[in-house]
């Protein structure tokens, strides 16, 4: 039956075909192509004759209007992401893709932040900067004011955003300001003895230098961990180099003032950002001013913030 009812719409559609077709002696109003993907070569040839006939006369192209008075100006401009399309684009790479060629986490994080795909040696260690800042116990500021807002009671992005407004320069926002101390200086021609001494004379912190616990004979494994990644798999680590020196330097004068994970992990990524070919050399400035480096210690705390206050809701703390 419904073989028959396929048949007949069929024969349908072959009727009003033939019925449109032009015959050979009367010329027909209407031009019907034999198939749809044969329009728009019709549409054209169509076209093209009448204007040979005179039949149409193209119109003179109109002057729009300045922009603003027929639509408003776009007020954000988003060039990271796109879904316009069928499918979903991050920094122009399909979405199929990315699970195809199974980039990661830490390659979504160089296609939205870095608008690139980075090297996977660069995307390695975007992923061990994660895994080694989601760290911290409760016996820091963040963690701590995660866990009473918590026991508060209060829902996760309010425990979240107590906990990640404690970051700054002393706790595990130092990265920024590391990295732009240290390259500064190294740009500048400063060795690392004058380094040290130009910091002790105007009485500033060398960010990025000293540990409360760890020391040259009781070292930092998260930092010895990306330092020895970074000068296995990455093509240059010069400004890594340099740190090192400015902390014989400093450990000489006392054996906590090592270079701490902050600070390797800065110099690191400021290696990364002007050494790898990844990126012009002027970009790396430009990334520190935006707070790039932070926002990885920001994205690797989001996850263990988040973790202490689901272990807290799954104890069922008490109002602390």
């Amino acid at each position: 039956m419904a073989h028959m009812q396929d048949n007949s719409r069929s024969q349908r559609r072959s009727a009003r075909y033939l019925a449109l077709r032009p015959s050979g002696v009367i010329e027909a109003i209407f031009v019907v192509p034999e198939t749809f993907k044969e329009l728009s070569f019709v549409l054209k040839e169509t076209y093209e004759g009448l204007f040979k006939k005179d039949v149409v006369v193209p119109m003179a192209e109109m002057v729009l209007p300045e922009l603003g008075l027929i639509r408003k100006p776009t007020a954000f401009i988003s060039t990271i992401s796109d879904k316009h399309d069928q499918e979903l684009l991050y920094a122009g790479m399909c979405i199929s893709d990315i699970f195809k060629e199974d980039i990661g986490l830490s390659g979504v994080v160089s296609l939205l932040w870095f608008k690139r795909r980075l090297p996977t040696w660069a995307t390695k260690l975007i992923e061990m900067i994660l895994t080694l800042t989601a760290n911290h116990g409760p016996a820091v500021s963040g963690t701590m004011n995660t866990i009473v807002v918590s026991h508060a009671g209060k829902d996760l992005i309010s425990s979240l955003a107590s906990g990640l407004l404690t970051i700054r320069s002393q706790f595990s926002g130092a990265l920024d300001k590391a990295a732009s101390m240290f390259l500064q200086a190294r740009d500048t021609g400063l060795t690392p003895c004058d380094f040290v001494d130009n910091s002790h004379k105007a009485n500033k912190l060398a960010i990025g230098i000293g540990h409360k616990i760890k020391s040259v004979n009781n070292p930092d494994l998260r930092m010895e961990l990306v330092k020895e990644y970074v000068r296995k798999n990455s093509p240059s680590h010069s400004l890594l180099d340099y740190a090192l020196a400015i902390e014989k330097v400093t450990a000489a004068k006392k054996d906590t003032l090592i270079l701490n994970v902050d600070g390797c992990i800065a110099v690191c990524f400021v290696d990364l950002l002007r050494d790898s070919g990844a990126f012009m050399a002027d970009k790396a400035g430009e990334y520190i001013k935006i707070s790039m480096l932070n926002s990885l210690f920001v994205l690797g705390h989001s996850i263990v913030f988040i973790g202490h206050h689901l272990d807290q809701k799954r104890l069922w703390a008490p109002l602390y």
